[in-house]
């Protein structure tokens, strides 16, 4: 049953790892490439790192580090995006062409 859950947890992770790594190289702008970039780091790595607890065990030394990887990727990868997201901005990084609104840009009007 354990060897289940962790074969389920890495092809998760596996997919998820791909479908962003695919959505990496299909984005038109920054902004929506970094959106791919991190579903890549939280939804890829984690189940990944979920499935090395599971498969070692939370109290080894390899659960344990995973599980302070698995913590620290939850914390420091939305404000790692949302950092890059906003200096991108900042510095006037064009939006695509097809974009539809520009709301920060639209409350300044």
């Amino acid at each position: 049953m354990r060897l289940a859950v962790v074969v389920v947890l890495c092809v998760i992770g596996g997919f998820f790892s791909l479908s962003g790594a695919v959505g990496i190289l299909r984005m038109p702008d920054l902004y929506t490439r970094l959106q791919c970039s991190t579903k890549t780091v939280t939804m890829g790595a984690l189940p990944m790192l979920v499935a090395l607890v599971v498969a070692e065990g939370p109290i080894t030394s390899y659960g344990s580090r995973a599980v302070l990887v698995a913590g620290l990727l939850m914390l420091v990868s939305p404000m790692a995006g949302h950092a890059l997201a906003r200096s991108a901005y900042k510095t006037e990084v064009p939006l695509w062409s097809g974009s539809v609104a520009d709301e920060p840009r639209e409350r300044e009007s």
